[in-house]
């Protein structure tokens, strides 16, 4: 059988004992297409989010947002229930850095940023993205905070052009360092497509030229978590999935599914 270009560019990098991605790695162009459909139903979730998050709202009323709307456009909620988590989207606010569980009693004020992070399946195929949201005005450490998470996110998303995901993790805590932040260790982006997490992990710190090859077709998140304090977090014993700062300092988030192409990353969660 006759090699593609993309499979002597694997095999050349393989040789030369770099992490590769497979086969099934790849998306296929009707996949891509399925993930972007997707990636259209968790875009409008979230725009709705944007429209109606207010002072005063629990956590459990943006839960039924997302809940009602992804049902309503021919979608699952990927989190509801997945590996028991009980609610249709993370809500992690202030200090809370990702997997915060909406409930009836947390109440958002004046000054919080909250983080809201919704995955949808449509017709089998997986979108995952999250924003920032900053309740009326806040602290102007808290905005500067928000504003270079975004600015991690896209700067990740252009290193992804040097080839490899430690590239994309280099940059990032670079920048998140420049401004006098740190970078969330313990968690990270990840494949996803056909399946909610696939390979291959994305850190959001490393060194360039290290970790998994990326050639075009492969789809995954970036969504660096970026604190004002240390990195270091806990997950709170009660519920088994609420990601906090250790210093109970904030965090904030944002994330993107991305396919890779000749030219870079394409948002498909606009």
């Amino acid at each position: 059988m006759e090699l593609t270009e993309l499979d002597k560019k694997v095999l050349y990098y393989q040789d030369r004992g770099h992490l590769v991605p497979s086969r099934e790695l790849i998306k296929t162009p009707e996949q891509i297409e399925g993930i972007r459909r997707s990636g259209i139903v968790n875009t409008g979730v979230l725009d709705l989010v944007e429209r109606e998050i207010h002072a005063g709202m629990s956590t459990l009323e943006i839960d039924k947002l997302v809940y009602e709307y992804t049902k309503d456009h021919g979608g699952i909620p990927a989190t509801l229930g997945y590996d028991g988590f009980p609610k249709s989207c993370c809500t992690s606010i202030n200090e809370v850095v990702c997997h915060g569980i909406p409930n009836e009693f947390d109440i958002l004020e004046e000054g919080d940023i909250i983080n809201v992070d919704c995955t949808t399946i449509l017709d089998g195929y997986y979108a995952d993205a999250s924003r920032m949201f900053t309740i009326g005005k806040t602290t102007p450490q808290k905005e500067k905070l928000v504003r270079v998470a975004k600015e991690c996110l896209e700067i990740g998303m252009e290193a992804a052009k040097h080839l490899f995901v430690g590239d994309i993790g280099h940059a990032i805590e670079k920048h998140a360092k420049k401004n006098g932040f740190s970078v969330v260790r313990d968690l990270c982006g990840h494949g996803v497509g056909i399946e909610f997490h696939e390979e291959p992990d994305v850190e959001h710190f490393g060194k360039k030229g290290t970790g998994m090859l990326l050639v075009p077709g492969m789809v995954f998140t970036i969504e660096p978590m970026i604190n004002m304090g240390t990195w270091e977090v806990f997950i709170d014993e009660e519920d088994g999935w609420t990601v906090v700062t250790e210093d109970e300092q904030p965090s904030a988030q944002w994330e993107h599914t991305f396919v890779m192409t000749d030219n870079g990353l394409e948002i498909l969660t606009h």
